[in-house]
Order: structure tokens, then C-alpha cells, then sequence
């Protein structure tokens, strides 16, 4: 008997199962965590997958049934065939509550992970293991890491030390992009002239895949890079290998070269950075006019903006009407003018 052969519902388990099997191979997603972040978003897939499994498998094992039991050529065919059949109580309230159980709570997990979740939260640590830094720039198409408190940039290379937090400050220096270290945890968008945040930490020390999780060009499938999770030791060796080498210092004019696209590029390392390189990299973007409203209360930045608008438009009338200045006091049309020269 071939495959084609069998029955239908058998050919349908049997493709769950070979599937199943096959996504067991998967060792280096999500469904494997190598962190806190990462095991706690491993049980909401898996919780809000359940849920989900109990109306999917009833109606799938139901949609089998029901095609086998109610097809034409069975010899009972019109046995349980009613035509003015329209209402069933009892199927109802099985319909609606079930799901209305499921989706109730779908909301208290939802509510209570988004919070437990949030990316900006920072994790909790001791005194003697506080967060590490380290800033990050989406380019086209590469991976800018600066370490402030180490003073050292690495281009598509990550370490972090094991079980120590790590406080990730993200930006874009083109478009949108979207920073993803499926192991560790969760992903967020890097955003140019914006500035987002992730908290992550690597409890098992290894090599863990990073990647751009958000289309940005013809280079995006090669912008990857590897997270190195060792030992402080191994963090602090490492560091140390990146000063002692014939490395540039990231400075502006290595950064504007820098910034240029390119795919498939090298690891690079920096054994120094600019001081505030970081904010350098996501106010370049920013305007003269959003700067001074930096330190500028909103309602004045609309008064200072419309009376500017105001000027600007008069400037523009008065050049398209070839006049060289306004007279406050002269007459603003015909009528009133005649009555001007009567008084």
C-alpha cells in the first residue's frame, strides 16, 4: 500500500508527525534558551501554543470525522440527513464558551508578560554584577558594537560575559532594522535618530547566533553576527587582545568611512572610541530646528514655529508681489481706502 493509498486522515497524522520530527532537529532557536530572557519567552510560546492546540486539534480531528462519517457514497447516506435542522443549545455554548474561556486567559498572561517582559526593564542584579553596556548601530549591512566602559568598538563581533546582565542602548544609522539574538531572548527595532533598549543575559556560556530580524536592503541576509558568551576571564582576555592590536581608533571621519554599505563585512575591531560616539551616531540626522527645541517648552516651540510660519509667508508675498515693504497703516482694499480720502 503507497502513501496516495492510505486514508485520508492517516495521511494527515502522518504528515504532523514526519513534521514534528523533522522541527526536532531546530537545536538553535528560540525553543532552546541559553538565558533567563530566553527561557521565560520559551514558556509563553509554549503556554499560549497550548491554548491555542485545544481548539485546533478538536476542529482538525472534527473536520477529518465529519468528511469520513457524512460522505455521499455511504450506504446511509440520508439516515441522519435533516433539512429543517438550524439550532442545537448545547453545541452553542460549547461553541462560545470555550472560546471565550481561552481568550480570557489569553489577556491575564498577556497582561502579565508584557510587563514581566518589557524590554526596557531592567533586569534584576547585585551590587558586585551591575549591568554590562554596550551600544549598538545597525548599518548597512553590519553590526556596529561600541563597549563604552571598556572604550572599544567591534564591527559584527559580540561578547558578553556569563551571568552578568547585559543593558543593550540600540540605534540605526539607516533604516529600520530589528536586533535578534534568538537564544538569548527577545528582538527589538533599531530605529534611526531613536534610541531603544534590550536587557539580556547569557546564563550558559557559548556561541550563540545573532541576526537582523527586519528587511533592510540587498545586504540583509548576510547581516548576521555571533554572540560569544564566556567566562569574565575569557571577556576580560578578549578586551585586552582588541587594545594591545594595530587597531584604528573610531573616531567621526573612521566612522563616516565606516558607515558606507558593504556587504559581508569582516569582523573589524577598534581598540578605542570617541567619547560620545553613540550620541554622535543618533543625533546626526537631527535638525537645527529639533535641537533647539530640545531644552524648549512645547508651547513655546509652537508660538516661536507659527510666528516664523507668519514671517516666512509674508516674506513669500511680498516677493511675489514685487513690493519692497507693508505699510501697517495703509488701507486693506478699495472701499476703505475711499473712505480714508473722505475723511
Amino acid at each position: 500500500m503507497t502513501f496516495f493509498k492510505l486514508p485520508i486522515w492517516l495521511k494527515a497524522n502522518l504528515v504532523v508527525l514526519i513534521s514534528s520530527l523533522l522541527l526536532t532537529a531546530c537545536d538553535k532557536g528560540v525553543l532552546h534558551p541559553q538565558g533567563a530572557v530566553g527561557v521565560q519567552n520559551k514558556e509563553l510560546i509554549i503556554v499560549t501554543t497550548a491554548l491555542m492546540l485545544i481548539v485546533v486539534i478538536p476542529v482538525i480531528v472534527m473536520a477529518l470525522w465529519f468528511t469520513y462519517r457524512y460522505r455521499a457514497d455511504r450506504p446511509d447516506a440520508d439516515k441522519d440527513f435533516d433539512p429543517q435542522w438550524s439550532h442545537n443549545t448545547w453545541i452553542e455554548i460549547l461553541m462560545w464558551t470555550i472560546p471565550i474561556i481561552i481568550i480570557a486567559i489569553l489577556a491575564v498572561i498577556t497582561w502579565r508578560s508584557t510587563h514581566a517582559l518589557d524590554p526596557y526593564k531592567p533586569l534584576e542584579t547585585q551590587k558586585d554584577n551591575p549591568p554590562l553596556e554596550i551600544q549598538v548601530v545597525a548599518q548597512n549591512w553590519k553590526w556596529l558594537f561600541i563597549y563604552p566602559e571598556q572604550d572599544i568598538a567591534v564591527v559584527n563581533e559580540l561578547y558578553l560575559p556569563v551571568d552578568r546582565p547585559v543593558s543593550f542602548k540600540i540605534t540605526s544609522d539607516t533604516v529600520m532594522n530589528s536586533f535578534f539574538i534568538p537564544r538569548l531572548g527577545s528582538q527589538i527595532y533599531a530605529m534611526s535618530s531613536m534610541v531603544t533598549q534590550l536587557h539580556l543575559i547569557a546564563n550558559e556560556p557559548g556561541v550563540y547566533n545573532g541576526l537582523s530580524a527586519n528587511y533592510s536592503g540587498p545586504g540583509f541576509s548576510d547581516m548576521k553576527f555571533l554572540a560569544h558568551a564566556v567566562d569574565k576571564q575569557g571577556f576580560d582576555d578578549w578586551v585586552s587582545k582588541i587594545k594591545a592590536g594595530d587597531n584604528k581608533v573610531l573616531d567621526t571621519a573612521v566612522y563616516e568611512e565606516l558607515s558606507k554599505p558593504s556587504e559581508n563585512h569582516a569582523i573589524e575591531y577598534f581598540k578605542s572610541a570617541q567619547p560620545d560616539m553613540f550620541d554622535y551616531i543618533v543625533n546626526q540626522y537631527s535638525s537645527d530646528t529639533q535641537q533647539q527645541n530640545q531644552f524648549i517648552e512645547s508651547n513655546e516651540v509652537n508660538q516661536r514655529d507659527n510666528k516664523n510660519a507668519v514671517n516666512k509667508g509674508l516674506e513669500s508675498d511680498l516677493k511675489d508681489d514685487g513690493e519692497g515693504s507693508i505699510n501697517p497703516a495703509a488701507p486693506s482694499n478699495k472701499d476703505d481706502a475711499q473712505e480714508a480720502d473722505a475723511q
